[in-house]
This record gives structure tokens, C-alpha cells and sequence, in this order.
């Protein structure tokens, strides 16, 4: 096997020759497993994940880090070793708990990324079977079809009306068409190479077999592989919103310390003492972790997301799904259960009631009244053999409208199987969106049947006669009329209706190497077939959920307009439906007038997806739109939050779109938003914790000077409240369960600040009980209390605070005392482990020499308690003031 880059001037044959492969059989899989171990896996060179220790190692960059570990070397050098192991101690842990989160996200979108993994279908072993696409080697054989992402370098072999997208590679923005001829000249550009194909392109039209010839970095995007490596992800803005608000506090912080660290000197406080202390408080007071922890919330939140079926590619998309204001869903697959069943047959004059769900063929054609049924043959033959599925363990294999007809074909009796070998096929016209129907062509004895299926409208037009209940009659305009009522009325019960026909000529007179479109005069219209596709329970569910979310769902599908309204009815979609040519007679600002009043859009174009998420955007909506196909693109880049099928999607739908279902469930859509309610509330609870903490601290450290009082934390207690502030607590508030009403508000708005000028009100006053409540108890305590017993009472005071007010952080509006405030068993067990080191703190020997604590007595404790849980009870109260006075208001 020969490696070379002029593929090209070769012969298929030769191509596949020098390859050393066969077209038919493919590789071996000994084969490939060799040349795998010899070229490689076929992916391109990426930024490798950082080690475990080089994550470690960047937790000891920061620059408070960095200071605190400067303030343990000037402790050591001064002879304070408790102090300066004890700081040391802390700044391992801080290292330890950021590597934890750093290193957890890092494994999610890992595991996140791997889900997404591309594919290749390849013939190996004379058998077609789908494999990782970074299993390719040179000289596998892969068939592509459209929508498919073209997986390594390839010579094509064989196509069929074949087109290729590569823009990502020449810079060319319309398609190049492709076939498998030779070329002439040794230095053709790469963009006139029209029979190779190149890793990452992806295919628009056709289908075709291709040899591989090159794999990872031996490929055309290899050689660039050095420009395309793959980018940091840029920070959220919610990440870029708090990073501002961390720097501001931060300053705050600052101006504090310097002026405490002024007045301390003045006082004739010791220097080193109060260097310590200055450190110890800009470390509690500055919110150096918010953008940390949002990446890691946002990051474990998708990972779960995808535990659930959606996969969402970006962190920047979670924020977008908790605003989504509108879905605009496909119907087949995503609303409904993607298995056709036809449920009405109408011939002969007389509809007849069709048993049985979804591909089993088990169940009957039955009358709805006593009378003898007719001949079934005639209506089901065409049904059968003008087909191209085929039904295998209760699946279908190929189009599922088309799996419906045979296994209502079996239900009458006839076995496609079976009838393929008395009428084979000799000659067809593939269905087309141009005519609207198929024919096929099947030679039987001496004559050739023909049989035709396709849309009502079009071929009741064209047949001349039809079958009656007195056997085959004129199809005049009478007949006609009684026809297309027929169809209406089937469709009007939310059935998507196929016409069959057929006729018979002599097999003398017929050339298959003819126009075939000349046989199709005369045709016999033999009935007509009702079909749907049954919505999926959990969809009506989901879409109910979503207007009690204040979250409007449009449908948008192909069907006739009388088909998708009894469909959306059924769903519980309201609003206008409106037709492909309706919505083509409005301009873009009638259709941006009229949008939110529409719930259904019918036998919609790829171009239409377009405009409807613009006249969308242009309402100030905030857009979720599905798409499978290869023209669903455009529409999935151009809405909020694109969202692709894992099932039956392309490739090119995949990489245009922000979220992939792999269930293609609708329902999977809700349960995206709702988790990306969720994520959003529990950065908010972090954030009202952690500011609301150092908020406490800075008032507290900076008021009781002014006061003469002693300083109520030392600088190891002031690390201790720090490591509680980013610790356990925080972090199990990002594993908060969604509350019961997530889904009873209207979506936030897009831009909406997270810290709006309410919650930074109620920041203000729990960090403001925190100090009063602090200096308080540290006042009582000098008067009644040794002074070291004061200054432990008050720092336990002060930690206990921060017990209380995590329960205030987890309720915004509504009382923390709710249906899920035991639900967050990690939360109650930070909560306990807080509790019981604090006990530790105070009582243990070794740790009150640490933290310069004394023992504390029951009614001390007590007290502690008492005060701490202020917070939450003038919280609490404040809440049901509002909720009274909202109640007045509403009488």
C-alpha cells in the first residue's frame, strides 16, 4: 500500500489496486486493525487535557494564593510556626477543593464531548456496519449519503448525483459536484479535484462510496491542523458579568483593608499582626472563585443534561436555554413516535377502520357495519410493491410512511416478500417533490402492471377511471368531487393521506428505456389510505408544561395544513395555522406582526425556518428550533438554541446546532429548559451566598474598631470562614433540585442582570445582620465573658450565620421552608460537617492552640444560635409580609 497525494490521475481500479482493497468486501477486520496500529487513529492533533498535577499545580497560581502563602513565610520568619502551617494547611485545601470542581468539569465535558463523537459507515467483512469515525484507516471503503460529514480523505469510487460542500476547506461557498472519473494533469488545485473528498467537508445532495487515502494528520486538514487547533472556549457573559462584579468587591475589599491596616498601625497594633490580619481579610472578602465555580456548575449541570438525553455543546448555551420564550418544534419524531400506522382504508366506495399499532402486523381491516368486505387486492398491491422499505424484527428499514403501507399490506394478506417474486420490479420512477408520487413497474407474464402511490390532489387528476362499489367506473368530475371530499375528511382527522393506482399494458409495448411519465395515462384510482403518525403522550405533557412556563410552542411540519391543525390540536399547539404559500404572501414585518398568534406552520421550506426564527428574534424571543435534515442548518445557526436529532439527524445538523437530542424527543427539549432554569437558580444561590459572606465579613472586620472593639476574628478564624464560603456549603448549592414552581414563571429575560438591584438589596442586609449581629453578641461577651471567650463566641456566632444563611439562599422570593427543603441530601451533610468541625474548633485542644478558641459553654452555644438564625427568621418574615400584602392587594 503506497501513500501519495495525486489520487486523483489514477483510475478507480488502479486506485484500489495500489490501496489494496475491494470495493465489494472492504477491508478485513485483521486488516484493519493493522493499519490502524500502523497509521494511527484517523483524528487531528488537539491541545491535550492538562494532567491531574498540572491542574493541581495552577491551584497555587492565583494571586491570593500567592499572598498567603507569602503571609506563612513571614509568620515562619518571625517564629510563628502554628500560624504559618496552620495558613499553609488552609492554602492546600482552598487547592484541593478547586482542584475538585476544576477537575470534575474537565471529566464532564470530556464525557460530553466523547458522546459526540463522530461516525463512519464502512464495508468491512462484506458487511456495512458503523464505526467510530477515528477507527478509519486507509483503504477502508465508507458509503456517504446526504447531511454526512466526510470522515478522512477519500478517492470516490462511485456516485450518485452526488454535490460536496467544502467551504471549510477552499473558501468556496456553493457546492462542488463530484464523480469518480480520472483527471488530467499532476498539479490540479484542491478546489478543482472533483473526484476526492476531504476530512470534515460534508455532503448536500446524493449518495456515493469513496476508498479512503489519507487519515488524521496525513489528510488536507491535517496540513492546517496547526490553525484549526481547537480554541479555548470563550467565557459566558454570565461568567464576564460576575468576573466584573468580583473585581468591584475586590476593590471595595481593598480600599477596607488599607484603611484598616492604616488604622490598626495608628492604633499601635503590632505590624506583622496586622499585615496577617489585612491578608486574612481581603483572602474571606474577595470573591476571587465566582467565575470558577459558575464554569464547574455550568459544566457538571450539562453533564447531567446528557445523562437525560440532551447534550448541549457549549457552556454559553445553558444561560440562553433558561431564557428560551418560544420552541419551534418538528412534528414527525420529535412530537410524535416516528412509526407511521395506517389507521383508514377508503375503496370501493366504503372506508374501512384499520386495527393494530405501529409496525407489528398483527390486526385486521375491518367494516364499521356487517356488510361482506371486498376484494383488498387490488387497493393493497400497489401499496405493497410500489415501496422500497422493507420490515425486519418489527422495524423498518427505510422510510417510515412507507413501512406503514407494508404492514398494512400484511394485514390484508399480502406478503411483499412474496409478491416480489410472482411481479418483479423492472423499471420505476423515484418519487420526486416535484410530481408527488412513485411509480414502479412489474413485468407479469405478458403483460407489465404498473403501480403508482402519492398525493391525493395530484393523482385523482390524473387517473381516468376508478374502483366503485360496482367494480371500476369513469372517473368524472362527480366521482371526483366524492373523491377529493373523501380525502379532506381524512384528513381533517389529523391522517396524512396516499392515493394508490394502477393500470396494466401489454408487455410488448412497454421500453423501460423510455419517458416512463407516458405510461402513467389511464391510470385506475384504487383507494385511498389514512395514515398518521401518533403523537407521543409525554409531548402533550411537555407542551402543557411549557405554557404554564410561559413558553410558546409553534409546530412546524410538512404535512397539509387540515393534517397539522388536527394534529396540533391534538397536542394542545393553539394559534393560527398558516401554509407554506400563506406565509410566503407576507413580507417580513406582516410576519414579525403576526408571529405570536401562529402555532402551526405547514408544508414548511428549509427557507422558511429562516425567516420564522428572524420575525421571532425580532419580538424579542428568545428561540429554540429543531431540524434533522441537511437544509435545517441555516435555521439551526440562525435560532437561539439550535437543536439537532441524535437519531435521525445529519451530521451537518449535529455540528450547526447548540443541543443534541439523542432520543429526538420533544419532551427531552422541556427537561433541557427546566435544567437550564435550574443551573441559572443555583448560580444565583451561590452567589447570594458567597457575597452576602463576604459582605458580612468586611462590615464586621471593618465596624468594630470604630466601636473599640477588640477585632472579632483572628487571621486563621478569617481563612476558616473562607474555606467555609467556597466549601462544602457553596458547592452543594450547585446540586440544588429545581423547586416545584421552576417551571410555573415566565422565562427571564435574556439581558437580565444576575444581581438586579432587589437581590443586591437583600445581599446588603444579610451581610448587615451578620455584623450587627456579630459585634453584638462580641460586646455582650466582653461584659460578661472573659475576653477570649468573647472573641470565640463571636466568631462561632459568625459561622453559624453562615448555617442560617444558606437556607435564605436557596428560596429568592418564596419561603425556604418548602417542598424541597430536605431534598439536598449534600447540602444537609456540608451543613453537618460545618457544624461538627466547628465544635472541634471550639472544644478540641489542638485546634482551639490553632484557632485561638476557648471552650464555650450550653447557654453560649444557645445564644450563637439564637442570633444566627436571624438571618433567616427576619428573611422568612420579610417574605411573609410581602406575601400578605400581595394577597391585600390581589382582594
Amino acid at each position: 500500500m503506497v501513500i501519495k497525494n495525486n489520487w486523483y490521475c489514477l483510475a478507480a481500479d488502479q486506485v484500489l489496486k495500489e490501496m489494496d482493497t475491494d470495493p465489494v468486501t472492504g477491508l478485513g477486520k485483521a486488516e484493519a486493525r493493522q493499519r490502524l496500529d500502523s497509521h494511527g487513529p484517523n483524528r487531528l492533533l488537539e491541545k491535550p487535557p492538562k494532567s491531574p498535577w498540572l491542574l493541581l499545580l495552577d491551584q497555587f497560581k492565583g494571586f491570593l494564593i500567592l499572598v498567603l502563602i507569602g503571609a506563612a513565610v513571614l509568620a515562619g520568619s518571625i517564629g510563628n510556626i502554628k500560624d504559618a502551617l496552620v495558613i499553609l494547611v488552609v492554602v492546600v485545601i482552598n487547592a484541593l477543593l478547586g482542584f475538585y470542581q476544576e477537575y470534575r468539569a474537565e471529566q464532564s465535558l470530556a464525557a460530553l464531548k466523547k458522546m459526540l463523537a463522530p461516525e463512519a459507515e464502512v464495508r468491512r467483512d462484506e458487511k456495512t456496519e458503523m464505526i467510530p469515525a477515528e477507527q478509519l484507516v486507509p483503504g477502508d471503503i465508507v458509503l456517504l449519503d446526504a447531511g454526512d460529514r466526510i470522515p478522512a480523505d477519500g478517492r470516490l469510487i462511485v456516485t450518485h448525483s452526488f454535490e460536496v460542500d467544502e467551504s471549510s476547506l477552499t473558501g468556496e461557498s456553493h457546492t462542488v459536484g463530484k464523480w469518480n472519473e480520472v483527471l488530467d494533469g499532476e498539479n490540479i488545485p484542491l478546489a478543482e479535484r472533483d473526484n476526492m473528498l476531504y476530512m470534515n467537508t460534508t455532503v448536500t445532495r446524493g449518495r456515493a462510496e469513496m476508498v479512503v487515502t489519507a487519515t488524521g494528520m496525513e489528510t488536507e486538514m491535517g496540513r492546517l491542523a496547526g490553525m484549526l487547533a481547537e480554541a479555548e472556549e470563550a467565557s459566558t457573559p454570565l461568567q464576564i458579568q460576575l468576573d466584573a462584579l468580583g473585581k468591584r468587591l475586590a476593590v471595595i475589599a481593598g480600599i477596607v483593608v488599607v484603611i484598616m491596616l492604616i488604622g490598626g498601625l495608628l492604633r499601635g497594633v503590632p505590624w506583622v499582626q496586622m499585615i496577617m490580619t489585612a491578608i486574612a481579610l481581603a483572602v474571606a472578602a474577595i470573591p476571587e472563585g465566582l467565575p470558577a465555580v459558575v464554569t464547574v456548575t455550568l459544566a457538571l449541570g450539562l453533564h447531567r443534561m446528557a445523562r437525560h438525553q440532551a447534550i448541549v455543546k457549549r457552556l454559553a448555551a445553558v444561560e440562553t436555554l433558561g431564557c428560551t420564550s418560544v420552541i419551534c418544534s418538528d412534528k414527525t419524531g420529535t412530537l410524535t413516535v416516528n412509526q407511521m400506522t395506517a389507521r383508514a382504508l377508503y375503496t370501493c366506495g366504503q372506508r374501512f377502520t384499520v386495527e393494530g399499532e405501529g409496525y407489528e402486523t398483527s390486526g385486521r381491516i375491518i367494516t364499521d357495519d356487517s356488510t361482506e368486505p371486498p376484494d383488498f387486492n387490488p387497493v393493497l398491491l400497489p401499496l405493497a410493491l410500489c415501496n422500497d422499505a422493507y420490515l425486519r424484527a418489527g422495524q423498518v428499514v427505510g422510510d417510515p410512511m412507507e413501512g406503514a403501507l407494508l404492514v398494512l399490506a400484511a394485514k390484508g394478506g399480502l406478503a411483499r416478500d412474496a409478491l416480489q417474486d410472482i411481479f418483479p420490479r423492472i423499471a420505476e420512477i423515484p418519487f420526486d417533490s416535484a410530481h408527488k408520487y412513485m411509480a414502479s413497474f412489474h413485468l407479469d407474464g405478458d403483460q407489465v402492471r404498473v403501480f403508482v402511490k402519492g398525493a391525493p390532489d395530484i393523482l385523482i387528476k390524473q387517473c381516468a377511471t376508478y374502483l366503485s362499489s360496482n367494480g371500476e367506473m369513469v372517473l368524472d368530475s362527480d366521482a371526483k368531487a366524492l373523491l377529493l371530499e373523501e380525502n379532506k375528511s381524512l384528513a381533517q382527522g389529523g391522517l396524512r393521506v396516499l392515493a394508490a393506482a394502477s393500470r396494466t399494458i401489454l408487455a410488448r409495448e412497454f421500453d423501460p428505456a423510455a419517458d416512463l411519465f407516458r405510461y402513467l395515462d389511464g391510470l385506475r384510482l384504487d383507494g385511498l389510505v389514512g395514515m398518521m403518525d401518533p403523537p407521543r403522550s409525554e409531548a402533550r405533557d411537555a407542551i402543557g408544561l411549557c405554557h404554564q412556563a410561559g413558553i410558546a410552542v409553534k409546530m412546524i411540519t410538512g404535512d397539509q395544513k387540515i393534517t397539522a391543525a388536527a394534529i396540533a390540536g391534538e397536542l394542545g399547539i393553539e394559534g393560527e395555522v398558516l401554509s407554506s404559500d400563506e406565509l410566503n404572501a407576507l413580507d417580513d414585518i406582516q410576519l414579525s406582526e403576526r408571529i405570536d398568534d401562529i402555532g402551526v406552520f405547514a408544508r414548511t421550506t428549509p427557507e422558511q425556518k429562516v425567516r420564522i426564527v428572524r420575525a421571532l428574534k425580532v419580538r424579542g424571543h428568545v428561540t429554540a428550533m429543531t431540524g434533522d435534515g441537511v437544509n435545517d442548518a441555516p435555521a439551526l445557526k440562525s435560532a437561539d438554541i439550535g437543536v439537532a436529532m441524535g437519531v435521525t439527524g445529519t451530521d451537518v445538523t449535529k455540528e450547526a446546532a447548540t443541543m443534541v437530542l439523542t432520543d429526538d424527543n420533544f419532551a427531552t427539549i422541556v427537561h433541557a429548559v427546566e435544567g437550564g432554569r435550574t443551573i441559572y437558580d443555583n448560580i444565583v444561590k451561590f452567589v447570594r451566598f458567597q457575597l452576602s459572606t463576604n459582605i458580612g465579613a468586611i462590615l464586621t472586620v471593618f465596624i468594630s474598631p470604630f466601636l473599640g472593639l477588640p477585632l472579632p476574628f483572628s487571621p486563621i478564624q478569617l481563612l476558616w470562614i473562607n474555606i467555609i464560603m467556597d466549601g462544602p456549603p457553596a458547592m452543594a448549592l450547585g446540586v440544588d433540585p429545581a423547586h416545584s414552581d421552576i417551571m410555573n414563571n415566565p422565562p427571564r429575560k435574556a439581558d437580565e442582570r444576575i444581581l438586579t438591584l432587589r437581590r443586591l438589596g437583600n445581599i446588603a442586609v444579610y451581610g448587615t445582620t451578620m455584623a450587627v449581629g456579630t459585634l453584638s453578641v462580641l460586646l455582650w461577651g466582653l461584659q460578661n465573658r472573659t475576653e477570649e471567650q468573647a472573641l470565640t463566641l463571636a466568631f462561632t456566632t459568625f459561622i453559624l450565620f453562615q448555617v442560617f444563611n444558606v437556607f435564605n439562599a436557596r428560596a429568592d422570593r418564596s419561603s425556604t421552608f418548602n417542598s424541597t427543603f430536605f431534598h439536598n441530601r449534600f447540602l444537609w451533610l456540608a451543613v453537618a460537617a460545618v457544624v461538627g468541625l466547628q465544635v472541634l474548633v471550639v472544644h478540641w485542644g489542638l485546634a482551639q492552640s490553632i484557632f485561638h478558641t476557648t471552650a464555650l459553654t450550653e447557654m453560649d452555644w444557645l445564644l450563637a444560635i439564637l442570633v444566627a438564625s436571624t438571618v433567616l427568621l427576619l428573611e422568612e418574615t420579610r417574605k411573609g409580609l410581602q406575601w400578605c400584602w400581595k394577597s391585600c392587594l390581589r382582594k
